[in-house]
């Protein structure tokens, strides 16, 4: 009983801290994607009225490219994740 709190003392700090990095980057890709869904809405205002859309498309591929790169670091972190505790988070 001893040896597993010591295990499980020295193990958690590690989980706790990929864990509260894995919420993080899920809210930061929540937020991405809100941004990126409104940036559609106003490239399709822009459109309609006749406006140039060059730099919004732009802004909106920067957006999803940076989606892209969280979504990978966010499997990374799972990956770790399991690797450390040797399970699904």
């Amino acid at each position: 009983m001893r040896a597993n709190r010591r295990m499980i003392g020295s193990a958690m700090p590690y989980a706790w801290k990929e864990r509260e990095e894995l919420a993080k980057v899920e809210r930061d890709i929540v937020e991405g994607e809100r941004l990126a869904a409104e940036q559609v809405l106003r490239i399709g205002w822009m459109a309609k009225r006749g406006h140039d859309t060059k730099e919004a498309e732009k802004l909106l591929r920067n957006c999803e490219q940076s989606l892209e790169q969280l979504r990978r670091h966010q499997q990374l972190i799972l990956d770790e994740i399991v690797r450390r505790e040797g399970s699904e988070p």
